[in-house]
């Protein structure tokens, strides 16, 4: 897993007027690390909608889809994944319900981080790096210097390490040589515009720019002609 974590948050989609099927589509021009659907306040019978409709789409582009919290529903969706939080499942549980799907784990301190790798997970997010407004109930900052001590941790017990929390297009350049992927909700949609909201399609186009802006961050620059080492 390496570059964008994307990540379709149905109530962010919603308050912008965006379908979460078509910012997927934007997405996944991108070709990201991974897509997750976060689908916190939807009735299950719909988030199981929503990642059948993302399940093929992310199957021909190639990109793991992530369910948030729900293993059942992963299952049932075909998803890769699925993610869990400090307060969700635990690990061991989710493998005992979908034996055959990776998990991922939300991590917010290096106490939690040090149990999170114990249980070998598929990958740990890490955060919130930065503020961020996308959660009701936050936790506290970690801030770029515990990124740079929990990154290595994680490095060495060779799990991918996935930070979290604020990462705007401004901030990815400095994580992008520390961490392995980025997970980014409101950094892949434009600010609101005071002249009013823009059309769908306007609003799509510059999804698929930051997305691919945020991918690029993390692939190797090209060596220049007679440099040397």
């Amino acid at each position: 897993m390496r570059g964008l974590y994307a990540i379709a948050d149905v109530a962010t989609l919603d308050a912008r007027g965006l379908d979460p099927l078509a910012f997927a589509e934007a997405v996944l021009a991108a070709s990201p690390a991974a897509l997750q659907l976060r689908a916190k306040d939807v009735p299950p019978r719909q988030a199981l909608a929503l990642l059948r409709g993302l399940a093929p789409m992310c199957h021909r582009a190639g990109v793991p889809l992530i369910a948030n919290d729900r293993p059942d529903l992963a299952i049932l969706a075909g998803c890769d994944l699925v993610h869990v939080g400090q307060t969700d499942m635990p690990i061991d549980r989710v493998r005992r319900i979908a034996p055959g799907i990776g998990v991922g784990v939300s991590t917010h301190s290096l106490d939690q981080l040090h149990t999170a790798l114990a249980a070998r997970p598929s990958y740990v997010a890490f955060g919130p790096v930065f503020d961020t407004t996308t959660k009701k109930s936050p936790d506290p900052v970690v801030g770029l210097a515990t990124v740079r001590v929990a990154s290595p941790r994680a490095q060495a017990a060779g799990i991918p390490f996935v930070a979290i929390g604020g990462i705007t297009l401004e901030r990815v350049h400095d994580l992008a040589g520390i961490v392995d992927a980025v997970a980014i909700i409101a950094g892949l949609l434009p600010p609101v515009r005071e002249a009013g909201p823009a059309a769908a399609g306007d609003l799509l186009r510059e999804v698929a720019v930051r997305a691919l802006t945020f991918q690029q961050a993390f692939s190797p620059q090209p060596a220049v002609a007679g440099a040397t080492r």
